[in-house]
């Protein structure tokens, strides 16, 4: 599976309290189960509430996977990047 960042406009996203951002995910889970049971190689690493967006990390299949989720769950899908290279700490070393 190739690997995504998804850039999700939602206005004070980085404010909302914990409880909507569990409801958020809840849904979005939901949505992932139904696609997975319909055959859809897709899953949720990590998502990250800042200012005003949601950054989203996704494993799929393909990019159109990723835009039927966010387009199910009513949810913005505004960019679809795929990872090219993944940098961290231990790549320093």
């Amino acid at each position: 599976m190739q690997q995504y960042v998804i850039e999700r406009e939602i206005p004070g996203a980085g404010s909302l309290p914990e409880s909507e951002l569990q409801a958020i995910s809840k849904h979005s889970n939901g949505v992932l189960d139904a696609m997975r049971s319909e055959g859809s190689e897709i899953e949720w690493v990590q998502s990250f509430a800042a200012g005003d967006k949601i950054y989203c990390v996704y494993n799929a299949a393909s990019a159109e996977l990723v835009q039927e989720h966010a387009d199910r769950g009513g949810f913005p899908a505004n960019k679809i990047t795929a990872v090219g290279g993944i940098l961290n700490p231990e790549k320093g070393k």
